[in-house]
């Protein structure tokens, strides 16, 4: 086993005396490390594997890790051993722990679009993208563990002043729904860790070892949980890489790197600087770029895979030049290297940028798949599927409460909504317990009153069946019984109800597998799914180019990486430039310049549109900071020029930067 590792990982592997973290640059074997050192734990340390949690950012990067673990110890994940992200972490935790919470078990889990519904409600404001960014404000002070009274002293602009005198009353409906943000998933275990020292010694028992991946990602809300959960020990190996830290604007601290020098004076840093994935080309350009911010720590990648390939810079006149040129490129590069569309990843700064090259693609009939767009949650006709499911394992949550007793319609109007709902904020119960109380007679009519209680025995059935029967068959029953299908077909044309419906069908699909694989009833699934980005499920095997965000591209690696759009104002972002966070923007760069193994093409525009207006565009800075040994085409010609000429073109572009 040990054969397979180099001298750095043996060391990252063995290592127990104490905290340590591990900087792993890209392409270096970091979840080689992480899987072969819960294996060394098992089987040479003799910890039970009940004792060691993995944690992760993604579902992806957990299930992945756990085949990978599985494939060491003989083909089966060791029994007990707990992989999985932060945020489901968070809910095992709340959920054995509710009591503590002010929670029952069967809590709901809100998603952004709920949560900005709740701030809308209590703002009683209809501005939908006002409502968004009151909502990014507090989940922003909530990673950061800032109260609502804390919050009052530091809002500082109009939309976090109007956040902050909201903030109290928003975590208030919160708890009256019983329900949870996905923020809370994180600051409430760990206020209950840090307050309350029962749980803390019961959670740190339970978790004698923790192995956290991307660690630079991490928020001052992660840190804290994983300080509690390792204590004074600090059994811990954290494994990061300060370089591709991408994720400042959603809450994420590369602070956490100098915090845990700070808090743990014995920390012990190993470095992994062998690359296994790209030529030497490519990663003296990723290395020279990255070289421009300023380090926490110093490290240099290196690879045994040869020089490879020049890197090609080519200019375009527009985005649509520009979609045409890489469309046409991987057509005549896998017809004459025998490729597979699959090996190749078209990476660009923003969703935006996907529309022209998505029609071109089409145009040359190319299969693509895209990552970072749309998930299939978002979709209505899902999200009108779980909120039923939302229902029947907590009949406290009214939003899902309004919305399944209005999709489908059931005769029961706006003014039944608001008697009922008006009663119920008298009593302080939810919408579903004033349904069955005596005094609801006097709120509303007896049709009203006749159609909400039918309503509630109906989801008392339901619920009743939902935790003794296979969920398969409880979804099926329950979408026959609230006439779903003809619902969508009297109310949409025939294709989009029928693409609806097989949306429907793929979801009904997947969560009968998923109970019977997991042993679990629909009552135990419905809290699973609000965590799960789905369908993680096929597109490994479809021979698609990969279309991604860089952003979304963090973690996946192709064999020929094309990077669209390397412009000023574009990437680096306009936005970070004028307040200068040029540094995360170049760790961007560097993301993208390492996904690739053996060709990176790069493409800017002379000119693109924004709005109505084009504006003339220069290309990125980052070009000039990959350094000389890179092809610069010309769009007049699209021809290579020298290696002399190419240097005196970056000679240039350097000379043009400067002087701003």
């Amino acid at each position: 086993m040990s054969a397979l590792l180099n001298a750095p990982q043996r060391e990252a592997i063995r290592y127990l005396d104490g905290p340590s973290l591990v900087l792993a640059g890209a392409g270096s074997g970091k979840t080689r490390v992480i899987t072969h050192k819960i294996a060394h734990l098992i089987n040479e340390c003799g910890l039970s594997p009940s004792n060691i949690a993995a944690i992760t950012f993604t579902n992806k990067a957990a299930k992945e890790m756990q085949e990978r673990v599985a494939g060491l110890m003989g083909g089966r994940a060791p029994g007990g051993l707990t992989v999985c992200t932060f945020h489901a972490l968070g809910v095992r935790m709340i959920r054995q722990e509710a009591v503590h919470c002010g929670l029952k078990p069967q809590f709901s889990i809100l998603d952004a679009s709920d949560t900005v519904q709740i701030v809308a409600d209590i703002s009683r404001d209809s501005d939908k993208a006002r409502s968004k960014a009151m909502q990014w404000q507090i989940s922003g002070w909530k990673n950061a563990m800032i109260t609502p009274a804390e919050a009052a002293q530091l809002a500082d602009d109009e939309i976090s002043s109007a956040a902050a005198m909201l903030y109290a009353e928003y975590e208030r409906t919160l708890r009256a729904y019983q329900a949870v943000d996905f923020d809370d998933l994180i600051s409430l275990p760990v206020r209950l860790l840090e307050e309350n020292p029962d749980v803390r010694e019961r959670w740190q028992n339970k978790l004698r070892y923790l192995l956290v991946d991307e660690y630079q990602d991490t928020n001052k809300a992660q840190y804290r949980l994983l300080r509690q959960l390792s204590g004074v020990r600090g059994a811990f190996t954290a494994v990061g890489d300060d370089d591709q830290a991408i994720y400042a604007w959603r809450g994420a601290d590369v602070e956490n790197l100098k915090l845990l020098q700070q808090d743990y004076p014995k920390l012990k840093v190993i470095k992994l600087e062998q690359n296994y994935r790209s030529s030497r080309r490519i990663l003296t350009a990723a290395n020279t770029v990255i070289a421009n911010n300023e380090k926490l720590f110093e490290k240099r990648l290196w690879s045994e895979h040869g020089d490879g390939e020049q890197i090609a810079v080519t200019a375009c006149r527009d985005a649509d030049h520009e979609a045409e040129w890489v469309a046409s490129k991987i057509s005549a590069h896998k017809f004459e290297h025998r490729t597979k569309f699959s090996d190749y990843a078209i990476l660009y700064r923003g969703n935006h940028q996907a529309r022209l090259i998505e029609q071109q693609l089409r145009n040359q009939k190319i299969p693509y798949v895209m990552s970072g767009g749309q998930s299939f949650f978002d979709k209505a006709e899902i999200r009108d599927l779980m909120s039923w499911l939302r229902l029947l394992m907590n009949e406290d949550d009214d939003l899902a409460f309004i919305r399944a007793i209005t999709t489908p319609r059931r005769g029961v109007g706006a003014a039944t909504i608001e008697a009922i709902g008006n009663y119920a904020g008298r009593r302080h119960v939810s919408l579903f317990a004033a349904v069955f109380e005596e005094g609801a007679a006097h709120a509303l009519n007896a049709r009203q009153l006749e159609q909400l209680q039918e309503f509630g025995n109906f989801i008392n059935r339901m619920q009743y069946r939902a935790r003794r029967e296979p969920a398969a068959r409880v979804l099926e029953d329950l979408l026959a019984a609230i006439r779903y299908e003809a619902w969508l077909f009297e109310h949409l044309d025939t294709r989009e109800a029928e693409s609806k419906w097989s949306n429907v069908r793929d979801f009904v699909g997947w969560l009968g597998r998923k109970g019977e694989a997991d042993g679990k009833n629909l009552i135990e699934l419905t809290q699973t799914i609000a965590l799960i980005s789905m369908l993680d499920k096929d597109d490994a095997e479809f021979d698609g180019v990969q279309l991604a965000t860089l952003h979304a591209s963090k973690g996946l690696e192709f064999k020929h990486v094309f990077l669209v759009g390397v412009e000023e104002g574009l990437l680096p972002h306009q936005s970070s430039i004028d307040e200068d966070k040029v540094d995360e923007e170049r760790r961007l760069m560097y993301v993208g310049i390492t996904r690739a193994q053996r060709t990176l093409n790069i493409t800017w525009c002379e000119r693109r549109k924004a709005g109505k207006e084009t504006r003339t565009c220069e290309p990125s800075r980052f070009i000039a900071e990959m350094g000389g040994d890179i092809r610069m085409s010309d769009r007049k010609t699209n021809a290579p020029v020298t290696k002399e000429e190419g240097r005196a073109r970056i000679a240039n572009l350097m000379a043009m930067l400067e002087g701003r």
